[in-house]
Formats: structure tokens, C-alpha cells, sequence
């Protein structure tokens, strides 16, 4: 028997999302503001987490809570936000995690490789795809986040 295609993904999802949650969780308040250009680390963090919201609707099928508010669709030129309280974002991560998780999850196995149009424009991409970009968006979040550490504390001292 074959692993199915939510099988195969949910490790390597869960490995770099873990990672991710846990540097976020590990922040101090402080730095959320810290920015290089217009978005700030608690910035990175929202639209993190928007994305998944939104990655899940157009590829997954699942719509987005109705209280959900998307303020970083724009990009971090567009509406402004509050994005200093930790404790919020943390609480969208895992919110977001576990929509995507539970969408990925009821998936139907088939529907795994169709590909999909979305509002991004584009060719259309596979569920399957749509992770893979997911987890690209996420390690470039990363890593800007921590080069805005570096070099902000940097230019501090």
C-alpha cells in the first residue's frame, strides 16, 4: 500500500512549522517592531499566517473563518496594523496551522494532484504544490526575520 499524499506531507509540514512557532514564540515583544523596509517582524508573523488562511480557501477548499480580518493582503506598503502583541499572533499561527492541517487532512486523496486556479493569477498549482509554496514562504519569512534581528540589533550598538 502507498502512502497517501497528506501522509507524506503532514512530517515535513509539521517539521518546519514547528520550527517556525517555536522562533516566533521565542521573541521577545520588543522585537516585533523591528523592521528593514516597511514590515516589521510582527508584520512577517500576521501575514504568515494570512497566507496559510488564504492558501487553504483557494487550494484546499476551506474557507476562511468569518471573523478573519486580512490586513497584510496588500502588502506591507498597504493598511496598516497592530502587529505588537505577541501573544495574538501566536494564537493566529496556530489557528491558521491547524486550519490548513484539518483542510489538508479531509482532502480527498485525488484532489491531491488538480490543479487549481486561484486569485493570485498565475498557472494554476496542485494542493500538493500549494504546500510546497507554502513551506518556501515560510523559511523566507524565517530567515528575514532573523537578519532583521542581526542587523537591527547591529545598527543599535
Amino acid at each position: 500500500m502507498t502512502m497517501s499524499h497528506y501522509d507524506s506531507v503532514l512530517p515535513i509540514w509539521s517539521a518546519i512549522q514547528s520550527r517556525f512557532f517555536k522562533t516566533a514564540s521565542q521573541l521577545p515583544a520588543e522585537d516585533l517592531a523591528l523592521k528593514i523596509g516597511p514590515a516589521s517582524i510582527g508584520y512577517m508573523l500576521q501575514h504568515n499566517a494570512e497566507v496559510e488562511y488564504m492558501f487553504t480557501e483557494w487550494y484546499f477548499g476551506r474557507p476562511m473563518p468569518e471573523h478573519l480580518k486580512l490586513s497584510t493582503n496588500a502588502g506591507p506598503g498597504g493598511r496598516q496594523g497592530d502587529y505588537s502583541d505577541l501573544g495574538a499572533l501566536l494564537k493566529l499561527l496556530g489557528d491558521s496551522n491547524e486550519h490548513l492541517r484539518s483542510a489538508m487532512r479531509d482532502l480527498p486523496e485525488e484532489a491531491w494532484t488538480v490543479p487549481v486556479e486561484s486569485p493570485m493569477g498565475g498557472p494554476a498549482t496542485t494542493p500538493l504544490e500549494a504546500v510546497g509554496r507554502l513551506m518556501y514562504h515560510t523559511g523566507i519569512h524565517a530567515g528575514q526575520i532573523s537578519l532583521i534581528q542581526k542587523n537591527t540589533r547591529t545598527v543599535q550598538s
